[in-house]
């Protein structure tokens, strides 16, 4: 059976969750701690599909312990947090997190957005050896490899999804809206002020390489577009 890390230190939290996610047909793998939750990831690796991660926990805070996992799995993670700050969702995302939920929340509203990341991922699935050049930029979707002159660029893998995504459609221009629906999910519940903090981060990356043969130009009033020079 395919398993769900739940890391929270909360276990009424994480009693709840584990119940919710066998009904989901998943079956809970629970931490109580972040020093747990890694030795359960690297225990049960090959199985877990998802992982949801408080952020404050003791030994090792949730922030953290995305950090590690993203150095060597791009496995699904939501990050629960009871801090509903700006720079706290930012942070998660841009750390490598796929999604972030806020508390207090419902079971079911948690479970609702496990499944839409993991549709996302079975829509994904088919579409192996990805790999795109263009001008001095590589990417290789399927390992999530992103390099500018044989240099290896530092994207999360929403950054990269979104360089993907405008790369790979470069006659066409996307609105916030578009890429809200192609990198989330059509039921992803935050705003289109997501696309542009994400677009940001990515322009400052790969503006640290040079890379004159493209660039991700801004359409004002309509959206963003991957545009190759002569």
């Amino acid at each position: 059976m395919k398993k769900i890390l739940i890391a929270d230190d909360n276990k009424q939290i994480t009693t709840i969750l584990s119940g919710y996610a066998k009904k989901e047909g998943l079956e809970p793998v629970v931490a109580l701690d972040g020093a747990e939750a890694l030795d359960k990831y690297a225990r049960y690796q090959e199985e877990i599909v998802m992982v949801l991660l408080d952020v404050m926990m003791p030994q090792v805070d949730g922030f953290e312990v995305c950090r590690r996992l993203r150095r060597e799995s791009m496995v699904p993670i939501i990050m629960i947090t009871a801090r509903g700050e700006d720079y706290d969702k930012i942070m998660g995302l841009d750390i490598g997190a796929d999604d972030y939920v806020i508390k207090p929340f419902s079971a079911s509203e948690v479970m609702a957005r496990v499944r839409a990341v993991l549709r996302r991922i079975q829509v994904q699935e088919p579409a192996a050896k990805n790999v795109l050049t263009c001008a001095n930029l590589f990417i290789n979707l399927d390992k999530y490899e992103v390099q500018i002159d044989g240099q290896e660029v530092p994207l999360t893998k929403k950054e990269i999804e979104l360089l993907w995504t405008l790369a790979k459609n470069n006659t066409k221009v996307f609105s916030r809206d578009n890429l809200l629906d192609s990198i989330w999910g059509y039921d992803y519940f935050g705003d289109s002020r997501t696309v542009d903090s994400h677009i940001k981060r990515l322009r400052a990356k790969v503006d640290k390489l040079e890379h004159p043969g493209w660039e991700i130009k801004t359409i004002w009033g309509v959206g963003y577009r991957f545009e190759v020079k002569a």
